[in-house]
């Protein structure tokens, strides 16, 4: 696991943008799982501004994101179907055939959830996984005490998460209780993960997550054994972090080409 601050997160966002870039650079047919929520909208921005300065073609890539509300059509405005074609696939080429996301409204769930695996491993599996992270300390929509090698599957929200997400929703009661999400086991089965994390909000589950023991109760622990796990904080997400000192020294000191 790498630890890497930067002073804002307009900062971590262009680094995170830059990373991306040069995977697509070395490998353009690259496979990326994608996150939705507040804190990569920057990073999607930043994606989008470089492809419409030809610095980078999407054209080859396949996309396949975390999870999805059940229950919710694809074209509802709370849905992330809905924010990912607003925030980043209508403003690139990506194929939409090449676009993964998984259906909230499928009958047959438990069919679903094998076969967005199966499209995983067809796809030749995920390069870069991009997260955020819960103020739990949850990935995707693994919430605490989720199992450390889970699959794809359906799961029950808990009250922590179902208030953060109540901005989306017009009324509460609105809000859906269950989500599809890939699992745990699938996100650690990717070739390279980068985490996103922003303000003092998120400072709590940064310090557990990196410092502190690896347990299903802070289910983003799991990236400790993870050999190329980034996170990119800001100032304000590492302030509870004992050796925040020693992460920026460490990244300050690399040559250019390793930094990204």
């Amino acid at each position: 696991m790498e630890v890497i601050i930067q002073p804002d997160p307009g900062s971590g966002s262009v680094l995170a943008a830059q990373i991306i870039s040069n995977l697509l650079k070395r490998k353009p047919n690259a496979v990326l799982g994608l996150a939705t929520g507040n804190t990569p909208l920057r990073l999607y921005k930043e994606l989008i501004d470089m492809y419409k300065r030809g610095e980078i073609d999407f054209s080859r890539v396949t996309t396949f994101n975390l999870d999805e509300y059940v229950g919710l059509p694809c074209d509802h405005p709370a849905s992330y179907n809905y924010f990912m074609y607003e925030n980043f696939f209508k403003h690139v080429n990506i194929p939409k055939n090449q676009i993964h996301i998984p259906d909230g409204a499928v009958e047959d769930i438990p069919a679903f959830c094998l076969a967005y695996e199966q499209a995983i491993k067809d796809a030749g599996g995920i390069d870069l996984q991009l997260l955020g992270i819960g103020r739990d300390g949850h990935i995707g929509f693994n919430e605490p005490v989720s199992s450390l090698s889970s699959r794809t599957r359906i799961k029950t929200l808990m009250e922590q998460t179902l208030k953060d997400n109540e901005t989306f929703f017009e009324r509460e009661d609105h809000i859906p209780h269950h989500v599809i999400t890939m699992g745990i086991g699938t996100v650690m089965e990717s070739g390279s993960i980068l985490l996103l994390a922003f303000g003092t909000g998120k400072a709590h589950s940064i310090a557990q997550t990196v410092e502190g023991p690896l347990t299903a109760m802070v289910p983003a622990s799991i990236l400790q054994l993870h050999p190329h796990a980034k996170i990119i904080l800001d100032k304000d997400a590492a302030t509870h972090l004992s050796r925040a000192a020693y992460y920026q020294t460490t990244y300050d000191g690399k040559p250019d080409w390793q930094k990204f």
